[in-house]
């Protein structure tokens, strides 16, 4: 417990080498207003503010329940089985809500977007979908499959070396996800970009150069200043995250 309790303290501490914008405002005035925006997956039901700022806090959400979908399965004080629970649904539509997020600022800074792309456009016709979004023209004249993914530093495989420095579970994902793609997206003619992040706002690095660059073109195209627009895409993705997890957390507490 004294370990997950470190790796929990390490994600939020990510402002030195990783992006950190936390989402959840400790004012409730603020609060209220994230309440009701009805930008992309980003209104917060009462509730499920309530349980993010607990979650958030390292406060007790788990109600002494086990998982409704994995009844074997004791819920944790921090949360780490309602976060990555595969049951259920959860899991896939928070991944669907950051690529559409995503996508969308993409389109708003005026690049050509497509949703689940590489299935089958090899000569093996191999199923694999290296990305979640593909941007033409990303670089250099090359398009960019962007494959997002989310992963905890409490996972057992990563939590000693998580306990110690942020971002240790962001860049194990990113290696990984360079592993299953990087030889379709060379074949394909793609660059191969994972938008790995923690479930405590830790963005890896490759994600981060990647809001830098997107925010360049968006400040362009929407004529705002870049620092105020890579918030935005940050505060978007984030709230989204944020609110994902804590209705994942809710929606696994067995009534008593």
């Amino acid at each position: 417990m004294i370990i997950n309790f470190r790796a929990y303290l390490t994600g939020p501490q990510s402002l030195i080498g990783h992006a950190y914008y936390p989402s959840l405002p400790l004012i409730p005035l603020l609060g209220f207003r994230l309440c009701h925006q009805k930008t992309l997956g980003s209104n917060f039901e009462p509730n499920q503010y309530s349980v993010a700022l607990k979650w958030w806090l390292g406060l007790d959400t788990s109600c002494g329940s086990s998982c409704a979908f994995c009844p074997d399965s004791i819920l944790d004080p921090l949360g780490p089985h309602a976060s990555t629970c595969k049951r259920g649904g959860d899991a896939v539509h928070r991944h669907n809500l950051l690529r559409d997020v995503f996508a969308d600022s993409c389109r708003l800074a005026h690049l050509l977007v497509k949703l689940e792309v590489g299935n089958n456009l090899t000569p093996d016709h191999d199923h694999s979908r290296p990305a979640d979004v593909l941007v033409h023209n990303w670089s250099l004249g090359k398009p960019a499959a962007f494959d997002f993914c989310v992963t905890s530093p409490l996972n057992s495989l990563i939590l000693s070396e998580a306990g110690v420095s942020s971002g240790v579970a962001a860049q194990a994902s990113e290696i990984r996800k360079h592993n299953s793609n990087d030889a379709k997206c060379v074949e394909l003619g793609w660059v191969c970009i994972p938008l790995v992040v923690e479930t405590y706002e830790a963005w890896g690095q490759e994600a981060v150069k990647t809001f830098a660059q997107l925010a360049s073109r968006l400040a362009i195209a929407c004529s705002k200043p870049k620092s105020v627009v890579i918030n935005e895409i940050y505060g978007r993705l984030n709230t989204c995250l944020m609110r994902s997890i804590s209705s994942a957390i809710l929606t696994r507490i067995v009534p008593s």
